[in-house]
């Protein structure tokens, strides 16, 4: 049966507690999960995925009700403040959301393989622990990232969708949308629902229209983002443009909106706060959207950071009274060995202070990672156009020309290009 028409609040703490009851009785139930990462677009994601599909669920679905899944710790959603203006929009709080807690009973996954599927979002295999127990019970995708082969070709009644895109949302608005304007017809639960959320109700149509808005809204925030507001050259694709228009539309019908709606306006407020990351410790900066994998029996790591390296090297002395460019590098160290990574690559992007894009990248290996690491290194300078750069407190590129066999490795590279077009999908340039 098909979850009725309601807001997303409402569908959140449904799915929460029917996971919940999932795990207890030995129900099925199918997951929709994004990255390791868990950024902006695999929360957007997930949800709106999860929240379409569960209203007007396929012929065949493996479950009526589709579960989205934050594949983080709770503990670690404070580490997004833009997370936060986002909930503000869409009327949720962090608590609504099902994380990585709610999958376990002590320190086990409770769920069982058999009475799972899992739709992936923003990713197209699977890692960690959730690959090692549910890869097998993948059945469809919807990503942005290079294709790494890993899910059949047949997914039915899932898609399989992976393409280049700005921003995986933008994918699931295209593939979904449908199913979201025949819900529209659905049933629904609107006086109660709205009573207890404390919206006014003048008539059903109102109702549903404001609560679309704020899922149009929460979906808007990640492919704004993701796309610098539709103005990044290489990155923006039609399916970003057509979900965006989308979007927009279903803000303007909901009579709350129509006067007050500024898109640059609601670009600008996400985008300020994912970049304000000044209270969070050297460690966190780089947890925040960390990814991790192996490949030929080398643990690799990406961070991706919206602050300057030189940010970066700054925090790496806020602990100590030496400034000196070996302490970076020792941060450095210290993150990759509590991980066992052999790789670590961290890439910065921000807007500098004459409002060019900007992007760079700080490669730091192992002795057993030398080779792959200066192999990364090499091809980056051509696949995103970075030349060698210094950054005071880092160590300078002299030094890194020459590493001994046992100590790291480490080189930092930059791009003050207005605009760059990633080509590659940078866990295939690593490995």
């Amino acid at each position: 049966m098909a979850f009725p028409h309601n807001s997303l609040r409402a569908f959140l703490t449904h799915a929460k507690k029917s996971l919940s009851t999932a795990i207890q009785s030995s129900q099925k139930v199918t997951i929709v999960a994004g990255n390791e990462s868990a950024d902006l677009d695999s929360l957007t994601s997930s949800v709106l995925y999860s929240y379409i599909r569960s209203l007007a669920p396929p012929s065949g679905a493996f479950t009526p009700l589709y579960v989205p899944l934050l594949n983080i710790l709770a503990a670690d959603i404070g580490l997004r403040p833009e997370f936060g203006a986002v909930f503000r929009h869409a009327n949720i709080e962090a608590s609504h959301l099902v994380t990585l807690d709610d999958l376990l009973k002590g320190n086990e996954i409770a769920l069982k393989p058999e009475n799972t599927k899992f739709i992936l979002v923003d990713h197209n295999s699977i890692q960690g622990e959730l690959g090692r127990i549910f890869a097998a019970r993948v059945q469809g995708v919807v990503d942005h990232h290079e294709d790494e082969r890993k899910i059949g070709s047949e997914t039915s009644p899932e898609p399989r969708v992976i393409e280049k895109c700005g921003s995986c949302t933008s994918l699931i608005v295209r593939t979904l949308k449908s199913s979201w304007e025949s819900s529209a017809g659905g049933s629904s639960l609107v006086s109660g629902a709205a009573d207890a959320q404390g919206d006014s109700v003048e008539n059903d149509a109102s109702v549903t229209r404001s609560w679309d808005a704020q899922v149009a809204k929460m979906a808007l925030a990640s492919i704004l983002v993701d796309t610098a507001n539709l103005t990044a050259e290489g990155k923006v694709e039609k399916a970003d443009i057509d979900a965006v228009r989308y979007l927009e539309a279903k803000i303007n019908l909901s009579p709350k909106n129509t006067a007050q709606w500024d898109r640059t306006k609601f670009y600008e407020g996400i985008d300020a706060a994912k970049r304000d990351i000044d209270a969070l410790s050297f460690e966190d900066i780089l947890r925040k959207d960390y990814k991790q994998w192996t490949e030929n029996g080398l643990n690799l790591g990406i961070a991706s950071v919206v602050k300057p390296l030189q940010f970066l090297a700054e925090k790496s002395i806020e602990s100590t009274s030496d400034e000196k460019e070996e302490q970076f590098v020792s941060e450095i160290g210290d993150f990759m060995a509590a991980r066992s990574l052999t790789i670590l690559a961290v890439m910065t992007t921000f807007t500098s202070s004459s409002g060019e894009f900007q992007r760079e990248l700080y490669v730091q290996a192992l002795s057993a990672g030398h080779a792959a690491a200066k192999v990364f290194a090499e091809l980056a300078k051509v696949e995103l156009k970075l030349e060698d750069h210094d950054v005071a407190l880092l160590p300078k590129k002299a030094v890194a020309t020459q590493p001994s066999s046992e100590g790291p490795w480490y080189v930092s590279l930059h791009s003050s290009q207005s605009c760059i077009s990633i080509t590659p999908n940078a866990q295939d340039v690593l490995t």
